[in-house]
């Protein structure tokens, strides 16, 4: 009698309020994210609770209704205006309303879904009862806090029963003692989500639960269960939406919409000429460069199988586990010479993972043992409290949200991403955690799974001196940019001249630059690069790379057009190499002179020195 096809699925936009009819004592406060819903004749569906997020399709006029496994409710769907409010924190990022303070007045929140009043008795015959809802902790009803969020749906059910008090409970189901109660609310969604697993997690946006409170009305509690994996996504066929996403994507997994405003052409031309004192170009010469429409699309590099297999023959296991599989890799050492010529030239994106982690483990003399010890901090971090945990959770989903990993919010990419972070913002109480560190963290999540990606993390900040970078006044940045200037001055005296005239600061277009590795200024293939050569040779790589661009704009920067709005409007963009095979291999040869790498490490020096003497601050530009 009944179609047996899913309904249509909502446009992600349209966020619907959903009335539920319930006795009298609750008439009055039934709210669903905060606004209160009204109560004319609505035109009616029927919802299987047991199932959250699946509509069964209205029944036929003069009908009976459809029988549920659980219980059945009459809801009605209206769209609602949602508003923007600020978080309390201040931060511009706008987490889920909060239900109003009447609300959680007048109607408590259960600790589950059934402990709500029960809804009129369907007209079908009556299934069998559902078990009651996980007992809460004494300790935690002792102390006066909030009631946990409702247990959820389990995607992928551990095999032992979950406590909330349980000893080496690892769910951060209760908060430590003193801890922000916002924050553990935070620590405590992601760690149930990461059981239950997020509807729709790769092709939908999602929906945004950060520090909304699930209310006491079964209508807010619908729409966040309805967010909620129900197990069976993942063992479907495709849904012709997750092929249409799948179409849309890169070969890196981005989308292939454009997401810059300001998108540059960086010139190969330049770049042919090796890095030496070089004087302005003609005064008549354009101030600014030649702008796209959109990020080309990552081709596929034209001798990725012959490097592929290059670098297979240049690899060989180093260490392997108890299953022999490899741990970790090296090269032989009859191939050493090509190493850092095949590194420039661009890893095989399928090596890139081997690559990178024998680069961090050369660079920081890491042992197996080592990485074995920093996996089980990261498991033991996750269920310690930060103070920065409300933080990473709104940057979370504005980081490289183009990429179908963190597009859907409290998905599994957005999930690990956050706990990266939250346990690299233990790691160091001088660093914390800064913004930064977010596109570092998902482009190593590319590669790596997250207990690796924060085992990397604690090597750049250890071994490549991204301490420096991130500790309160960014000493390692403004280090960098002291030696770009230096570099600058004494190769481009006039483009240092034109910074002067228009009192343009290297940290006003650099500071993102240097704090983000490029990762949020050149294409992403591009950055795979560079950061290839940055595991391999350091932190001077990026300081070239600075210089490149610097270098390749130099006409630009010295037009008798140009002016302050001009340069650093150029500066701040987002670059696209014209070639990038030019740009690295300019970036090879400028690294490779002797003498400029010792002028570097001596202005390096000198600039550790104003600084013990309290004069760095008249230093830069």
């Amino acid at each position: 009698m009944y179609s047996s096809e899913p309904p249509a699925v909502p446009h992600k936009d349209y966020i619907p309020t959903v009335s539920v009819t319930l006795p009298e004592p609750y008439r009055n406060s039934v709210y669903a994210n905060g606004s209160e819903l009204a109560y004319e004749q609505p035109q009616t569906r029927t919802i299987d609770l047991s199932k959250p997020g699946v509509l069964v399709s209205a029944p036929p006029r003069g009908s009976s209704l459809r029988p549920v496994s659980d219980y059945s409710a009459t809801i009605r769907t209206t769209p609602v205006k949602v508003e923007d409010r600020r978080a309390s924190t201040g931060h511009a990022h706008s987490p889920s309303p909060r239900p109003s303070s009447s609300s959680r007045r007048s109607s408590p929140r259960p600790a589950s879904l059934l402990a709500l009043p029960a809804v009129p008795a369907s007209t079908q015959p009556t299934p069998p009862p559902t078990p009651p809802p996980q007992p809460i902790s004494p300790t935690l009803l002792a102390s006066g806090l909030p009631s946990p969020t409702p247990s959820l749906p389990l995607k992928h059910p551990p095999p032992t029963p979950v406590s909330w008090t349980g000893p080496g409970s690892k769910t951060s189901l209760v908060p430590s003692e003193g801890e922000d109660l916002d924050g553990f609310h935070v620590r405590n969604t992601y760690a149930q989500l990461e059981m239950s697993g997020v509807k729709g997690d790769g092709y939908e946006e999602g929906v945004e639960r950060t520090r909304a409170r699930i209310g006491a009305s079964r209508a807010s509690q619908f729409l966040a269960e309805s967010a909620i994996g129900n197990g069976t996504e993942k063992s479907q066929e495709l849904d012709p939406r997750e092929i249409q996403t799948l179409v849309a994507v890169d070969r890196y997994g981005f989308f292939s919409t454009p997401s810059h405003d300001r998108l540059v052409l960086l010139p190969s031309a330049p770049l042919v000429k090796r890095l030496a004192v070089a004087r302005a170009g003609p005064s008549s010469s354009k101030p600014s460069a030649q702008s796209l429409d959109s990020v080309p699309a990552a081709p596929l590099p034209l001798k990725e199988a012959s490097r592929i297999a290059k670098w297979t023959r240049m690899m060989e296991p180093q260490t392997r586990d108890q299953g022999t599989n490899t741990q970790t890799w090296r090269v032989k050492p009859s191939k050493q010479g090509k190493l850092r010529l095949r590194t420039y030239k661009g890893i095989p994106d399928r090596w890139r993972p081997a690559a990178w982690d024998m680069f961090m483990n050369s660079m920081s003399e890491t042992s197996p043992a080592e990485l074995a010890r920093l996996g089980e901090q990261y498991r033991d971090g996750l269920d310690k409290p930060s103070t920065y945990d409300i933080q990473i959770d709104l940057d979370v989903p504005r980081t490289i949200s183009g990429h179908i990993m963190f597009r859907t919010r409290y998905g599994a990419g957005q999930r690990s991403l956050f706990h990266v972070l939250h346990c690299f913002s233990l790691r160091c109480s001088e660093c914390g955690y800064v913004q930064g560190m977010g596109p570092i963290a998902a482009t190593l999540l590319c590669y790596f799974d997250p207990e690796k990606a924060y085992a990397s993390l604690v090597r750049l900040h250890d071994a490549y001196g991204m301490h420096t970078i991130f500790s309160p006044g960014f000493p390692g940045l403004l280090e960098a940019i002291y030696v770009q200037e230096r570099i600058t001055e004494q190769m481009m005296p006039d483009v240092y001249g034109a910074f002067k005239k228009h009192m343009i600061s290297t940290t006003s277009y650099a500071t993102k630059w240097y704090i983000t590795l490029f990762s949020n200024s050149v294409p992403f293939q591009t950055q795979l690069r560079l950061w290839d050569a940055f595991l391999l040779d350091g932190t001077d790589l990026f300081v070239a790379v600075a210089v490149a661009i610097v270098w390749a704009y130099r006409d630009h920067i010295t037009s008798a057009a140009a002016n302050f709005e001009t340069i650093l409007s150029l500066l701040s963009s987002f670059f696209v190499p014209e070639d990038e095979d030019s740009l690295l291999l300019w970036i090879e040869k400028t690294l490779g002179d002797n003498k400029l790498r010792a002028s570097m490490a001596q202005w390096r020096s000198d600039w550790k020195a104003l600084v013990a003497s309290g004069q760095d601050a008249t230093a830069l530009l």
